[in-house]
């Protein structure tokens, strides 16, 4: 039921172009959670983009939500968010 890394990393792929991106799968981490049980997944993603330049902490999360809602909370159900413009990231 949960994405694979690899549709979470084409999905914020589409949103954020040129963006470099790392999806990391910490579901197993998390077996017997309620929020597991159901299937969905739990991950860590990393995203240095231009199109944080100017955001807080806040409205950048949002823009990654943005990104992925229609797939919460069925598969995925927890996500930990970096997100950092290339300056912040060298």
């Amino acid at each position: 039921m949960r994405p694979d890394v690899d549709e979470l990393q084409t999905r914020l792929a589409e949103r954020f172009p040129g963006a470099a991106i790392e999806v990391g799968d910490d579901s197993h981490l998390h077996a017997g959670h309620a929020g597991a049980a159901g299937g969905a997944g739990h991950f860590r993603v990393r995203l240095v983009s231009e199109r944080f330049a100017g955001l807080g902490t806040v409205a950048r999360h949002r823009l990654v939500y943005d990104a992925v809602h229609d797939w919460m909370p069925q598969r995925i159900h927890a996500l930990v968010i970096d997100a950092r413009t290339p300056a912040e990231a060298s």
